[in-house]
């Protein structure tokens, strides 16, 4: 992932030396788009990845039109790139790329790009109707990690298409919440009162006349919360206990920890990730801790080893996670709808840690199982 990063900055800083002298879409193409394509593992001199100028006999579609970029992985198209010149603003609507990619099936992103802005579109409205919006924009006028991130899930060895649809509803719902959440404690209104009040427990009748009363300390406290947070992120500092020793002495603090009791139990750091993962999905509260045994590594319920509510096994070929609760029909779709595989065993095949952010259904049931203590009991001997 480093080095994905460095060549994704790098190409930051070309497209900064280097765009301004693209004044046409064919330069644009190959001075910009390509060898993005390349660092993402889509080769342009494979054909059997890249095509150029792809153009199919689709019901409905002009002749002669062609998408200028077809991604295939495994022999199926999976990704249409509409191409402009660098300094042409990329528009959310082409028609001839939304007919491409309304026709085949098997395409589940498309993109539209100048070299230094991308957007990215699916069919989150109707299946196979290329959206209108984009659900993902990223600007390489100031890359951020989180963009380097997003990138990553479009290499050609991570290419999931089910997975980047759920990207793609996640990231239309975190904006959304995102505006709301902004909107609501920029403009402090009824409902939102109502709420502060009713959380807080205000032993009054919320009536109009007091909730009026009080929405001048609700916007008070927001604005105290608001600067106490930015107060807090700007001075925390990190708790030592959470940070491997390797980490506190210069070292890297990606490689393995090794239990000083036991050398043959060694933590990776793909396992302390599904740690760290599992409090973001439960939360702070969340009585939970992290267990490693020279088999397996397991997230704990209340410190308890027998309700362990997660076995990771962090295999080179195939890393795995099992949970204690019987996978139901909701949950397989869960999985399936996540683009993750399930294996022998009821284990879930889990590639990257992080796609552990994809299952918080499961987590949460498998939480809220082992905090059940009937579920815990000895039954009596008959």
């Amino acid at each position: 992932m480093n080095a994905f990063r460095d060549r994704i900055k790098a190409h930051a800083e070309h497209i900064k030396n280097v765009g301004a002298h693209c004044t046409t879409e064919e330069t644009t193409k190959q001075a910009l788009i390509l060898p993005l394509l390349d660092i993402l593992g889509f080769s342009p001199y494979d054909p059997m990845k890249v095509r150029a100028e792809y153009a199919a006999d689709f019901p409905g579609v002009k002749s002669g039109e062609r998408v200028d970029y077809a991604l295939f992985c495994h022999g199926v198209p999976v990704m249409f790139i509409e191409a402009k010149a660098f300094n042409e603003k990329p528009v959310n609507h082409c028609p001839q790329l939304s007919r491409y990619f309304n026709a085949t099936p098997e395409v589940a992103v498309a993109a539209i790009t100048n070299g230094r802005e991308w957007r990215f579109f699916t069919d989150l409205n109707n299946k196979n109707i290329m959206d209108s919006e984009p659900f993902l924009t990223i600007s390489f006028d100031g890359i951020a990690d989180a963009d380097v991130a997003q990138l990553n899930r479009f290499r050609h060895d991570q290419f999931q298409p089910e997975a980047l649809r759920t990207l793609a509803e996640e990231s239309v719902f975190l904006s959304a919440f995102t505006q709301v959440i902004s909107d609501s404690l920029r403009h402090v209104d009824v409902d939102f009162v109502r709420y502060v009040a009713n959380r807080a427990n205000v032993q009054r009748q919320l009536n109009a006349r007091f909730l009026e009363t009080i929405t001048p300390l609700v916007k008070q406290a927001v604005e105290r919360s608001v600067s106490a947070m930015v107060v807090s992120g700007l001075s925390a500092k990190p708790d030592p206990d959470a940070i491997p020793d390797q980490a506190l002495a210069g070292e890297d603090p990606n490689a393995p920890v090794v239990d000083p009791e036991n050398g043959r139990i060694v933590t990776t750091h793909a396992e302390r990730l599904i740690f760290q993962n599992a409090q973001i999905i439960l939360g702070d509260d969340a009585n939970i801790s992290a267990k490693d045994t020279e088999s397996y590594f397991s997230i704990l319920c209340q410190g308890k080893t027998t309700r362990w509510l997660l076995r990771y096994f962090d295999s080179k070929q195939r890393p795995t996670v099992v949970f204690p609760i019987e996978l139901t029909e909701q949950s397989r779709a869960e999985v399936t709808r996540a683009g993750l595989e399930i294996g022998a065993g009821d284990q879930i095949i889990i590639d990257r840690p992080e796609n552990l952010l994809r299952l918080p259904g499961l987590l949460f049931d498998s939480y809220t199982y082992c905090n059940n203590d009937e579920n815990f009991k000895r039954k009596a001997h008959a």
